[in-house]
């Protein structure tokens, strides 16, 4: 269950990579995936739990 923000951050990353190159036409809305990673990266930290 530790890891499981960590499937959800490479997920959404993954996902980004993938649509940022296969879809470049959706401009902004594909960035939304790698804000989520990100804040659930910032989560992580501040809730003090181990990388």
């Amino acid at each position: 269950m530790r890891d499981l923000v960590w499937l959800i951050v490479v997920l959404l990353v993954i996902g980004w990579l993938v649509g940022f190159f296969a879809f470049p036409d959706l401009g902004s809305i594909i960035h939304i995936l790698l804000v989520v990673a990100v804040i659930l990266i910032v989560y992580k930290l501040l809730t003090g739990r181990r990388l």
